[in-house]
């Protein structure tokens, strides 16, 4: 009798053992994982990085004797391709059955398809034909006359060549990110391009101090509005900002800048539109998507996939290898991760027992998915950075697969944004919940990584407001002027500064920041939309106001830049040492120690301390390096600098110093000694 094995023991059941009442569940986990990827990649083991050549073999290619062009349509009777080329005819081109539902077109004649010339497929379903852009599509434009978008052919006479072959995206770990949308960043009422960005954003974002640029609503969409996130095509960079070339120079420049680029990518959801998008590409609703219901995202009008059919498998991991070899991105932010690992989407669920992870709810499938996609572009580009947009904190996201992970490297610290805002919303300042400050900036899921932010890009949309918002509200209108006295700004601009460093500190082993939220944007996003006259005047960046002297927003700005140049400098994020010295209710102070440096915050609005002792637990000279009243970020600069404050041991209290912290500031001190 043979007696199967036991599975060895997962490492993630050891580095949390509140798991363990859950081990059948992650067991049954990499059995779904080691299963799906034997089916996929058949027995004799091919790599994953072989398998997911979707892009290399669907869609447009040319050959030595002219073009080849493919699909997958499963449930179609027929395919034609129709464009330019044959003058629109459904009859004269069409595609043959090759097996798998898959269909071909051979074209003879390297000018049978000409680089941007217009493209669609004909698709007869059930005795009904409907017209669509092909799949694998690399470019797809809208015509100005009719509104409508069509499929272009990409195939330039020169290859794009590429300069940033001694760039490696692991030289940027830890990530300072900074998120940014292509087309709201420029200061007019336009779109801007990827050529203007490169040549005006990555010096700005480089001068600041960030080491990574996450590109927002990249992947092409139809809807400008929709911020990216209702993908139409999953193969085609976004024509709204300029071609796919222009795109590779961005990322080309970045590098040569020793930026890392990160693209935020949406695999969670998909464009409801049949015209322009997948849905319905071979008549039926169910060749990408859960059929019925499941399908659809009621609260995002969106179409749900079916992450446990392989052909869609394919399209996904094909499209995750081909972001990374065809436009060398360092890597992804996966949006909507929640969404993708439960069946109702998360939607109202409160994820606050262990049950709720391993339950019906779960989507195994998704969660296979989510493995095999980390999986394959860490093979595909080495030292790639992949964040996962999940609030529920699924157990083992940022755990290695082997461990019984799911395989990425960092997740978004998505409670801390909240934390903010709320505390902002319904608290007085002097009532600010400072325990529960500390533990929502502290609170990781064991031996896994986050990346912290303070606010995300959703809070400066119009509907909702940024920190600086919430903050200064109508204020900010009339009282940044430097000749302006206003104490609602000052309070603003003392609390935006101390904010930003107790999160970039605390929160995460990397840090993000939304575009222009560095100095405190007094502008809302509101995108061009029958509502607002279609105008652009909300979906742009006022840069010139962060770099006048004469505003305030440059020490907000300034304020981002040297508390950057700190964390890289003392290389806080890549310390796992955190030491916590002094949190208290009612005084309102908090204090740790980060890598070696001391943090000391006061966040009572009036309470200062002429003769705070700080325990150090060791003796030594300290001094500040760093204060958010420094006149050159807009203080009163009531802390001295060149003093050296000696620890030693003192009755009653322990080894410690005494220093004078005025009301809401924050101090950083190192050793001098």
């Amino acid at each position: 009798m043979t007696v199967a094995k036991k599975p060895d023991r997962l490492k993630i059941l050891d580095i949390d053992p509140w798991l363990a009442p859950f081990a059948s569940d992650l067991n049954l986990r990499m059995q779904r994982y080691r299963d799906t990827k034997r089916a996929l990649l058949g027995p004799r083991g091919r790599k994953l990085t072989n398998f997911a050549n979707g892009y290399l073999y669907y869609g447009f290619h040319r050959t030595r004797e002219g073009w080849v062009y493919r699909e997958w349509a499963p449930a179609a009777e027929g395919l034609s391709l129709i464009g330019d080329f044959n003058g629109w005819d459904g009859q004269s081109h069409p595609l043959t059955p090759i097996g798998n539902g898959n269909w071909e077109i051979v074209l003879k004649g390297r000018n049978a398809l000409q680089h941007g010339g217009r493209v669609k497929v004909r698709v007869t379903h059930a005795g009904t034909q409907s017209d669509h852009i092909p799949l694998y599509i690399r470019r797809v434009e809208q015509d100005k006359a009719t509104n409508t978008f069509c499929g272009i052919i990409w195939a330039p006479d020169k290859p794009f060549v590429w300069h940033d072959q001694d760039f490696s995206p692991s030289q940027n770990i830890p990530p300072l990110i900074y998120e940014a949308h292509v087309g709201m960043a420029t200061e007019e009422e336009r779109i801007g391009t990827y050529l203007e960005f490169a040549q005006n954003m990555l010096a700005r974002i480089k001068r600041d101090g960030y080491n990574t640029v996450q590109l927002m609503a990249v992947m092409e969409h139809p809807y400008y509005a929709s911020f990216g996130y209702q993908v139409s095509n999953f193969f085609a960079p976004s024509a709204w900002y300029g071609t796919p070339d222009d795109l590779k120079t961005l990322i080309d420049t970045a590098h040569n800048m020793g930026l890392s680029v990160l693209l935020d990518i949406v695999h969670s959801h998909a464009a409801p539109n049949t015209a322009e998008g997948i849905n319905g590409f071979d008549g039926t609703e169910h060749q990408f998507f859960h059929a019925g219901a499941r399908g659809w995202h009621r609260d995002w009008g969106t179409k749900i996939f079916n992450y446990g059919k392989h052909e869609v498998l394919h399209f996904l991991l094909s499209n995750v290898k081909y972001w990374l070899d065809e436009f060398h991105f360092d890597g992804f932010r996966f949006d909507g991760v929640t969404s993708m690992l439960y069946l109702d989407h998360g939607l109202g669920t409160a994820f606050d027992s262990y049950q709720k992870y391993f339950s019906l709810n779960t989507d195994v499938e998704a969660v296979t998915y989510l493995q095999l996609a980390s999986e394959l572009a860490h093979q595909t580009r080495p030292g790639c950075v992949l964040i996962a947009e999940d609030m529920s904190a699924m157990p083992g996201m940022c755990l290695p697969i082997e461990a019984g992970g799911i395989g990425f490297d960092y997740r978004l610290a998505m409670g801390v944004p909240d934390f903010w805002i709320n505390t902002i919303k319904t608290r007085k300042d002097e009532d600010w919940d400072i325990l529960k400050m500390w533990h929502e900036l502290t609170t990781r899921r064991p031996g896994e990584k986050n990346i912290g932010y303070a606010e995300s890009h959703d809070q400066a949309l119009v509907g909702d407001k940024t920190i600086m918002f919430w903050l200064a509200d109508k204020e900010m209108y009339w009282h940044m002027d430097r000749n302006s006295q206003s104490l609602e700004i000052d309070r603003a601009i003392t609390l935006h500064k101390m904010i930003r460093l107790v999160t970039s500190t605390l929160a995460g082993e990397g840090y993000l920041n939304f575009m222009g939220n560095e100095f405190g944007h007094p502008e809302w996003i509101d995108f061009p939309r029958e509502g607002n006259g279609w105008s652009f005047a909300h979906a742009r960046r006022l840069w010139s106001i962060g770099d006048a002297d004469y505003l305030r927003y440059s020490d907000l700005g300034a304020f981002d830049r040297a508390m950057l140049a700190l964390i890289r400098e003392k290389r806080i994020l890549g310390s796992p040492y955190l030491r916590n010295l002094w949190e208290q209710q009612g005084t309102q102070l908090l204090s740790y120690e980060k890598g070696g440096v001391l943090f000391l915050f006061n966040w009572h609005p009036t309470c200062s301390y002429e003769s705070f002792f700080l325990p150090t637990g060791e003796e030594g000279a300290y001094r500040v390096v760093l204060d958010t009243d420094e006149p050159r970020f807009g203080g009163q600069g009531r802390i001295a600098h060149d003093v050296l404050y000696t620890a030693k041991e003192e009755a009653d209290r322990g080894i410690g110093f005494r220093i004078y912290l005025p009301a809401r500031t924050a101090l950083v001190l190192e050793r001098a000694d």
